[in-house]
C-alpha cells in the first residue's frame, strides 16, 4: 500500500480543504485521473493518480482539512499483488482489473525508507532536512542505478536555500531507480530513490515499492534515456493532457500550455524532455514531420539561444535577503584607505610559526581581532534593531561573518566570539570555515548568529565595493585589494606603502557618519600600528 501525501500547491499554502472526492475506496484508478478537488485560499485544485491502481483509504474526509505534505489517500499500485503478472508491457484496459489489497501493508515514514514486502524494492523517503525546508535540488548522484550501496555510504548530495547536505544510504543494498535527475528539485517526505535490500531478491521489474513500473521506455543503468517514440499530442482516458506533477510545474512555471506541447510518451503524455524541446525550439516536432518540413531559415549572425537556468537554493535564498536588506533597511557608505605595510610585515614574520601549528595566517584574523577590540569602544556596531524597530539589542559576542564564493552560492559563515579567541584560534576557524563554505557544506550553526560582516572583495582584484548589510546586522565592510602606491612620510619624503581600501555601510537607523568614522580610525589604529594590538589581547 502506497500514502499519496498532499504536495506544495502553491507559495506559502500548507493546508486546504476536501471539497469533492471524485472517488471512494476500492475504486480503480488509472494515471493521471482526477481523484479529489481540494480548495486553497487562492483557488480550486484538483489533485490527480500518480499512477494506477485501487483506492484503499481515503484519510480526509469531504469538509475537512488537508495538510501539506500529510497522507491524503491510500492505494495499492496495479501490479504489486500477489495475482498481478511481471509483464513488461501493460495489461490491455479491459484487463487491467483491479487485484484485492494485500494482506498487509505500511504508511511511509516522514523520512527514511518506505516499507515494501518481501521481494521488492524499497523507496527512500527524503527527510526533514532543516526547519521550514520543503524541497532541494539534486546536486550530484555518488551512485547509478544498479550500483551495490553500503549502510552509510553517500548516496546524493542535495542544495537547500541554506546549505549543501549529504544524504547517506540507510542500509546495504543495490539501487534500482533514481527518481529525481540532477538539477532536478526534490519533495521532503516524497520518494528520492529506490534499492533493493541487501539479500533482498531481485523482482522482475525495477519498481519503487508500492509503485507500478512507468509505461515509459525504460533504461538500463547507465545508459542515457532511450530514443522517443513520435510525438503526438493526445489525451488520457479521462480527459486530461497525461503528464506528471513535476512537468505540470515545469509548464506553469513558464507560463505554458500542456495541450501546446506535443507529448512523446504513451497515449501522448508529455514528459520534462518535450518540454524542453518546445522552450528551446519551439515546438517538440515529430521525426516524420521533421523529415519533410522545410528548412529553417539561417540563423542571423551574432544570436544565440537564450539559456535558462532556475534560481534555486543559496543562490536564491541570498537574492531574497538582499533584496530584503536594500529595500528595508536605510544605507550610507563610508570609504577610507589603510596603510597595511607594517601589518603585511608582521605577518610575513609569524606565518612560518602559524604553519608550524598547521594554521594558514591571513590578514583576515587581524582584521577580525582588531574589529573585535574597536567594537568594545563602539557596541553601538555589535547591535541590532528588534522587529518592531523600537529597540536596540546589545549582543554580548563578536560573531564576525566572512562572505565567501563558494560552488553553491555566497555564503557567510561567522566566527564565534572572536574577543575570546587568539590570533592563531582565529585563523584556524577561517580555514575550516572558508573551505566548508567552498565547498557548499557548511553547518547552520555557523551560519546563524553573526553580529557584523567583512566582505573581502580585494581577493578577486576589486579597489572598491558598496555592500549590502547582512540583516539583522547593522554594518559590513568591503575590503579592496591592496597596492604599493607613493606616498609621504613624516619628513615629506616619498616612500613605497602597501595601501588597502575599505567601504563601510552601516544602517543609518542607528548608526552616523560620526559613529562610523570614529569606530573606523580605532580600527584603522590597530591595523596600522599591529603590536598595539598586544597590548590589548587578552
Amino acid at each position: 500500500m502506497t500514502e499519496f501525501k498532499l504536495p506544495d500547491i502553491g507559495e506559502g499554502i500548507v493546508e486546504c480543504e476536501v471539497v469533492e472526492w471524485r472517488v471512494d475506496e476500492g475504486d480503480a484508478i488509472e494515471e493521471d485521473q482526477p481523484v479529489v478537488e481540494v480548495m486553497t485560499d487562492k483557488a480550486l485544485v484538483e489533485i490527480t493518480a500518480p499512477e494506477a491502481g485501487r483506492v484503499t483509504k481515503l484519510h480526509v474526509g469531504k469538509g475537512e482539512i488537508a495538510k501539506v505534505h500529510a497522507p491524503l489517500f491510500a492505494y495499492d499500485a496495479k501490479g504489486t499483488t500477489a495475482e498481478a503478472s511481471p509483464s513488461e508491457t501493460p495489461a490491455p484496459k479491459a484487463e487491467a482489473e483491479p487485484q484485492a489489497p494485500p494482506a498487509s501493508g505500511g504508511q511511509a515514514p516522514s523520512g527514511g525508507e518506505a516499507p515494501a514486502p518481501a521481494g521488492q524494492a524499497k523507496d527512500f523517503i527524503l527527510p526533514d532536512i532543516g526547519e521550514g525546508i520543503v524541497e532541494c535540488e539534486v546536486v550530484e548522484w555518488r551512485v547509478a542505478e544498479g550500483e551495490e550501496i553500503e549502510e552509510d555510504q553517500p548516496v546524493v548530495d542535495v542544495m537547500t536555500d541554506k546549505a549543501m547536505v549529504e544524504i547517506t544510504a540507510p542500509e546495504a543494498g543495490r539501487v534500482t531507480k533514481l527518481h529525481v535527475g540532477k538539477g532536478e528539485v526534490a519533495k521532503v517526505h516524497a520518494p528520492l530513490f529506490a534499492y533493493m535490500p541487501e539479500g533482498g531478491a531481485e523482482p522482475a521489474e525495477s519498481a519503487p515499492a508500492g509503485q507500478a513500473a512507468r509505461a515509459e521506455t525504460p533504461r538500463a543503468p547507465g545508459e542515457g534515456v532511450a530514443p522517443a517514440p513520435p510525438a503526438r499530442t493526445g489525451r488520457g482516458p479521462h480527459g486530461r493532457v497525461p503528464a506528471s506533477p513535476a512537468v505540470r510545474r515545469l509548464v506553469r512555471e513558464h507560463a505554458l500550455r500542456l495541450e501546446e506541447i506535443p507529448g512523446s510518451g504513451k497515449d501522448g503524455r508529455v514528459l520534462k524532455e518535450d518540454v524542453i524541446a518546445y522552450l528551446e525550439g519551439g515546438e517538440a516536432r515529430a521525426p516524420q514531420a521533421a523529415a519533410t518540413a522545410s528548412p529553417a531559415p539561417a540563423q542571423p549572425a551574432g544570436q544565440g539561444e537564450v539559456r535558462v537556468e532556475p534560481l534555486r537554493g543559496v543562490r536564491a535564498a541570498m537574492a531574497r535577503q538582499m533584496v530584503a536588506a536594500a529595500s528595508t533597511i536605510p544605507h550610507f557608505q563610508y570609504g577610507e584607505e589603510i596603510d597595511v605595510t607594517e601589518l603585511l610585515a608582521l605577518r610575513e614574520r609569524l606565518k612560518p610559526r602559524a604553519e608550524a601549528k598547521e594554521a594558514r595566517l591571513t590578514l583576515m584574523p587581524f582584521f577580525m581581532k582588531a574589529m573585535a577590540l574597536a567594537i568594545q569602544d563602539f557596541p553601538i556596531l555589535n547591535s541590532r534593531l528588534n522587529e518592531a524597530a523600537d529597540e536596540i539589542h546589545y549582543l554580548p559576542s563578536c560573531n564576525i561573518g566572512m562572505a565567501v564564493d563558494g560552488k553553491a552560492g555566497l555564503m557567510v559563515p561567522n566566527v564565534k566570539a572572536v574577543e575570546t579567541r587568539s590570533l592563531l584560534e582565529v585563523a584556524r576557524e577561517i580555514q575550516r570555515l572558508t573551505g566548508e563554505a567552498r565547498e557548499g557544506r557548511v553547518a547552520q550553526a555557523d551560519l546563524r548568529d553573526g553580529t557584523i560582516s567583512i566582505s573581502n572583495i580585494g581577493a578577486l582584484g576589486g579597489t572598491y565595493a558598496a555592500p549590502i548589510i547582512n540583516a539583522p546586522e547593522v554594518a559590513i565592510v568591503a575590503i579592496g585589494k591592496t597596492q604599493w602606491l607613493p606616498r609621504f612620510d613624516a619628513a615629506g619624503e616619498v616612500t613605497r606603502r602597501a595601501i588597502m581600501t575599505v567601504t563601510w555601510a552601516g544602517d543609518h537607523r542607528l548608526i552616523d557618519g560620526g559613529t562610523i568614522a570614529r569606530f573606523c580610525n580605532a580600527w584603522k589604529g590597530y591595523l596600522e600600528d599591529p603590536e598595539t594590538l598586544l597590548l590589548e589581547l587578552a
